[in-house]
This record gives structure tokens, C-alpha cells and sequence, in this order.
């Protein structure tokens, strides 16, 4: 059965006010998990990456070689995979499958190329989606993804929409990788990103998209602080 640590609901560092639920979305390489993360820092809040959860799944589904188009077995594996996240001492978000610690592992190329077909399963987007919501209940959480603004958190009282060019985020992407360690070509990532975002925006169950009332953010040429900077001012206005 899956479960969720205690630790995401902890909000005791939470200084600005009502707590708020914050929505970051954005294609891949838009830098939304940085901002998320340091957003949250200032603000005291939880941060929540639901793309490492879909990753996770997916590493799962790659260890047990499931065929990716095996909605079926891709769904019973999402409703039983024992998957727990934790954030440490540092304020990072620990991802453990079936007790063991896989944040490493599901940051491979071959994952990166495989979450967007686990992730567009009708089965397995309802398990992740009903675990962020219930994450989420209490406010006082940054949650970053694809979706969130627009399905998981439609509630939420802070939307955002990360963007940048395709070009820009697979050049920070790539640099990603090569500083993991991964031997990878500029021109594999940009072709992967691509073919991420078509699947992305294409799927039938919550594309990719805008939430109506969300604010675009094009990142394109700025700092992460810039981008922090403007999500944190705004929320400071809000939650006062």
C-alpha cells in the first residue's frame, strides 16, 4: 500500500501568514523544481515534486520490465508500489521505492524518456493524483508538475506556468545531466524534450496546459532568483 511520510504535513516553519497552496507548472527543463524548491525555502512552506512520484513508478515499471503500453499492469503497479517521500535535513525531497532510496535512479536519461507514457495512464495518474491532494489538504505546500493548477490543485490560490524555449531548456537540462554524471549528447536531450512536450500536451487525460487564472512566467534569460523573486513577492501579498 502506498504511503506518504508525516514529514510533508510538518509546517511549523511556515512564517508568512495563511497557509496558501501554491501550483507551479511547466513543460520539462522550465526549471520548476528549483524555483518550487526555493520558493518554499523562503516561505517556510512544503515542497512537493509529483514529477518524482510518476518517475518513481516508472522505474519501478522498467525494473520489472512491463511493456509501457500495459495500461493495466501499469495502474495495479501504481495502486501497490510501496513509494514514500521524505524531505531531509537540507530541505531536499528523498524519493524511496519500496524502501529503498531511488532519487538517483529516477533521474536517468531512460526514465526521462519513459515517464511521459506511465505518466499519461489514466490509472496510474488518479493513484498520484489522489495522494498530492491529500498531501496538499492542509496548504502551506509549493507543488510542481504539469498539471497541478489545472487538475490536481484547481483550488489553489497561487498559480504559476514556468516556461522557457525548447532550446534554452534542453541546454540546462543537458548541463543537468552531464553534472550527474550521465554521458549524453546536447542534441539526444533536445530530442527527447521535444517528444516530451508533444506527449505532454497531446495526452487525453490532463494535457499539459495553462491553468485559465494562472500567471506565465516565460524564464527565458532569467535568473532562477528573478523567477523566485516575482512567485515570492506575489505570494507575500497574499497570504499577509
Amino acid at each position: 500500500m502506498s504511503k506518504i511520510t508525516g514529514v510533508l504535513f510538518s509546517l511549523e516553519r511556515n512564517t508568512m501568514g495563511r497557509l496558501l497552496k501554491i501550483a507551479i507548472d511547466g513543460p520539462a527543463g522550465a526549471g520548476k523544481s528549483t524555483v518550487a524548491k526555493l520558493v518554499a525555502e523562503k516561505l517556510g512552506y512544503v515542497y512537493i515534486d509529483t514529477g518524482a512520484m510518476y518517475r518513481a513508478v516508472t522505474l519501478q515499471a522498467l525494473m520489472d520490465k512491463i511493456d509501457m503500453r500495459d495500461e493495466t499492469s501499469l495502474t495495479r503497479l501504481a495502486e501497490s508500489v510501496g513509494l514514500v517521500l521524505r524531505v531531509d535535513e537540507k530541505g531536499n525531497t528523498r524519493i524511496v521505492l519500496n524502501g529503498v532510496d531511488v532519487s538517483f535512479q529516477i533521474r536517468t536519461p531512460l526514465v526521462s524518456r519513459c515517464v511521459s507514457q506511465v505518466s499519461q495512464i489514466p490509472g496510474v495518474r488518479q493513484r498520484m493524483m489522489q495522494l498530492q491532494k491529500d498531501m496538499a489538504a492542509g496548504g502551506g505546500v509549493v507543488m510542481e508538475g504539469r498539471d497541478i493548477g489545472t487538475t490536481v490543485l484547481p483550488d489553489a490560490e497561487m498559480k504559476y506556468f514556468l516556461t522557457a524555449s525548447v532550446e534554452e531548456r534542453a541546454r540546462r537540462r543537458y548541463a543537468e545531466l552531464l553534472q550527474r554524471g550521465f554521458t549524453v549528447t546536447l542534441e539526444e536531450v533536445l530530442a527527447d524534450m521535444a517528444e516530451r512536450d508533444y506527449i505532454d500536451a497531446q495526452r487525453a487525460v490532463a494535457p499539459l496546459k495553462p491553468a485559465p487564472d494562472a500567471e506565465i512566467i516565460d524564464c527565458t534569460g532569467m535568473t532562477v532568483d528573478q523567477v523566485v523573486d516575482i512567485i515570492t513577492s506575489r505570494v507575500s501579498g497574499r497570504s499577509g
